[in-house]
């Protein structure tokens, strides 16, 4: 999966919270100082490039922006960027960094191997 700016992870969090939108749309969705709209057209086709968008079209110069991938499969997939690009594509490798840092406790980790074996016995 490729990767977002954060100006790109901001819009795509817009259209995940609100749905299909014009870019008008987006733009109130702004605080003030709000984003230009040629700004915000450029990055929503950029967006739409990397397979992020679609769109319909309203008007011969108007169109409607709407989601093609959900919030948890770009989160899933980000996951899966960092894991490979990081941890040598090793789960255990992540998670085992995240102990060592303290980020995950050992009791989380038992927790955690309790639900997933409560999981596999449904």
């Amino acid at each position: 999966m490729k990767q977002l700016t954060n100006k790109e992870e901001e819009i795509m969090e817009h259209m995940w919270d609100k749905g299909p939108m014009l870019v008008r749309e987006l733009q109130a969705c702004y605080d003030e100082p709000r984003p230009h709209v040629n700004t915000l057209a450029t990055l929503m086709k950029i967006l739409e490039e990397k397979g992020f968008l679609g769109h319909k079209a309203i008007t011969a110069r108007c169109f409607q922006y709407f989601a093609r991938i959900s919030r948890e499969e770009y989160r899933g997939g980000s996951l899966t960027n960092v894991v490979n690009k990081f941890f040598g594509k090793s789960y255990l490798s992540a998670v085992s960094a995240l102990v060592k840092s303290e980020k995950v406790s050992i009791d989380d980790l038992k927790e955690l191997i309790r639900e997933v074996e409560q999981n596999n016995q449904q």
